[in-house]
């Protein structure tokens, strides 16, 4: 798929990352080999299916870079200061299970902005200069926010287990739906279960071989089950309210008027919404054309998993068959996390000039 050699990939990326020093970034570097432990514990065992894996006598299980953003987040957390700007040049590694045409590695610049004086303008600045990058290449942008699908969740008049739930399985469409729906009693209990939280004794009827649990882990999860069931199911009227958050796709002014008229009935929302129209006044301050901005609550569910707030991407317009040429967006509980629960607002975004090189061959 490379429209150019792998030299001039390179070359293209200096360019790039010149513009990111030209604003102030630091350029930085991460080792190609991570650990393999904190990848596991943000990501859980769904990090192997796209990434590459060694073992080390010493370090133990080792992953070749799947992106930068942990290993730089790390770095900063440990020894920078606030207001900081990061920029970076390297590849990348993925497992591609299902289109072989596609590379299992890549080269990526990045652009990293850990500023909290002003969240809303380093929003605006991390997506401004991807713009500029991109001015005159055949993209189109999509804008989106985390953050309102997270305080949507938080909002819910339900159980802390149940939200923290849906929480965990906000980036799976698909079994946030089947929870969310188990939850408001939409879907009916397995029998199984129905069977197992009537038995007044069910621990007596467990098989001798438990696998990986303990009795006493099963007898947990039985009574978590149990206070469950007692809990009243998640009302239609909020699920319905979720269902229109997630269709909302519009240019940006009308999903605000859209997401504020949602609000009035779901208020947890509200502050994530006023962010919403202070970044937009802040992209505008940076010439961008807000009026034409397309955004999509639901944007970037499936893709990015890490980010908690504004996301973005600039995607092909010419019906090509390739990833976004550049995404980013708003990361601060990732900070949070790495930072061993001290967090800093943080933003970013890649990249790739391999992507770029063949959408500018193809127009």
């Amino acid at each position: 798929m490379n429209a150019e050699t792998s030299q001039a990939i390179w070359d293209r990326a200096r360019r790039y990352q010149s513009v990111l020093v030209g604003q102030g970034a630091l350029i930085t570097d991460a080792d190609v080999l991570q650990p393999a432990g904190t990848l596991l514990d943000l990501y859980g065992e769904d990090i192997r299916a796209r990434t590459f894996t060694t073992q080390d006598p010493l370090r133990g299980e080792q992953m070749l870079r799947p992106d930068f953003t942990v290993p730089i987040v790390q770095q900063h957390m440990a020894f920078g200061a606030e207001p900081a700007r990061y920029t970076y040049v390297g590849k990348v590694f993925r497992k591609q299970e299902s289109d072989e045409t596609r590379p299992t590695e890549f080269v990526q610049v990045g652009f990293e902005v850990f500023d909290g004086k002003d969240v809303a303008a380093a929003d605006a600045e991390v997506f401004a200069t991807f713009a500029g990058i991109l001015a005159g290449v055949s993209v189109t942008p999509m804008t989106g926010d985390i953050g309102i699908l997270r305080a949507a969740v938080i909002g819910l008049k339900t159980t802390e287990r149940r939200r923290a739930a849906l929480m965990r399985h906000l980036w799976r469409p698909r079994r946030f739906r089947a929870l969310l729906d188990r939850f408001g009693a939409v879907t009916p209990t397995p029998a199984a279960r129905t069977a197992l939280l009537a038995n007044p004794d069910p621990m007596a009827t467990l098989p001798a071989v438990l696998g990986l649990r303990s009795k006493s882990e099963i007898a947990l999860r039985i009574d978590a089950l149990r206070a469950d069931a007692a809990v009243d199911p998640i009302s239609s009227f909020e699920r319905d309210l979720l269902d229109a958050l997630l269709k909302v796709r519009e240019t940006a002014p009308n999903a605000l008027a859209s997401l504020r008229d949602i609000s009035v009935d779901l208020p947890s929302i509200s502050a994530a919404i006023d962010g919403l129209s202070r970044r937009l006044d802040a992209l505008a301050n940076r010439g961008i054309d807000v009026d034409a901005l397309p955004f999509e609550t639901a944007y970037g569910r499936t893709s990015m998993e890490y980010y908690d707030g504004f996301v973005f991407g600039f995607s092909s317009n010419a019906g090509l068959n390739i990833p976004p040429v550049a995404t980013g967006g708003r990361y601060d509980a990732l900070t949070v996390v790495l930072g061993g629960g001290t967090g800093v607002p943080a933003v970013g975004g890649v990249i790739r000039p391999d992507l770029v090189a063949y959408l500018e061959a193809a127009q």
